[in-house]
């Protein structure tokens, strides 16, 4: 059977996930590894359809005034810079380990945003909303937080959607819509130059990118339409049960992988 309509589904599935949620690239490498696609293809497959995918996603939270530009630009000033390093080093990083760090990642920031939130006083609610505007009015607070992020982008050929919508979420204090719409801005500016940099390197399967590609954008585009007509908090929970699912299986494949 030819992979081409599985790489289609594929990409439309991301892209639903990625409109919805601002994250989705950390996915499409396990389910491009599932469907067939071997190696550092599926690793770095995704990249080309997530351009233009990440640009059509901010573009349509951006028109509904669901984007945090100054936590955006702070936020690209560090991210850009520290993804290039990050796909430099791909090619010399171990990525068993590195894919087993992000499956826990992934499952520690998806019991965060899952865990039910204290009862608190309006005195520690509002001095935690004074924090959370602080740590976003200071730009190198944002700057550095999201260079790790950038870096580990780069490393692993995604978008890092998957960890920039929890610091906008839980650092910095953004509802779930604006954390997606601005996590879809600052993906757009990493996603360039890792690509450019795999691409330079020759590590694009760009047949398999085209007919992923091909799904992701009209993937992107129903997400984001369909994300503002949702519930902020039932969003949120969606997303936390996402992470959390998605996590374990990861991490046992991966489990499966290295013993076997």
């Amino acid at each position: 059977m030819s992979l081409s309509p599985l790489l289609v589904g594929a990409g439309l599935l991301v892209g639903l996930l990625y409109g919805l949620f601002g994250v989705g690239s950390a996915f499409a490498t396990p389910l491009l590894a599932l469907i067939g696609v071997p190696g550092m293809a599926a690793v770095v497959g995704p990249l080309p359809g997530l351009l233009p995918g990440s640009a059509t996603g901010a573009w349509t939270y951006s028109r509904s005034g669901k984007v945090d530009w100054r936590v955006a630009r702070a936020a690209a000033i560090g991210a850009v810079p520290a993804a290039i390093l990050g796909a430099l080093a791909s090619r010399v990083v171990g990525g068993p380990v590195l894919l087993v760090a992000s499956g826990v990642t992934l499952l520690t920031v998806g019991v965060r945003v899952l865990r039910p939130a204290r009862r608190v006083d309006a005195a520690a609610a509002e001095a935690h909303q004074a924090a959370c505007a602080r740590r976003r009015a200071n730009t190198l607070f944002v700057a550095f937080a999201a260079a790790g992020i950038g870096f580990l982008s780069g490393l692993l050929a995604n978008g890092g959607g998957f960890l920039l919508v929890p610091l906008f979420l839980l650092a910095l204090g953004l509802d779930m819509h604006k954390a997606a719409g601005t996590s879809l801005v600052v993906a757009s500016t990493l996603t360039l130059p890792t690509l450019l940099t795999h691409a330079v390197i020759g590590d694009i399967d760009w047949t398999v990118a085209g007919f992923f590609a091909l799904g992701l954008i009209p993937g992107v585009l129903a997400g984001s339409h369909l994300a503002p007509h949702l519930p902020t908090a039932r969003l949120q929970r969606a997303f936390g049960a996402l992470l959390v699912g998605f996590a374990v299986w990861f991490l046992v494949r991966q489990g499966l992988t290295i013993a076997g």
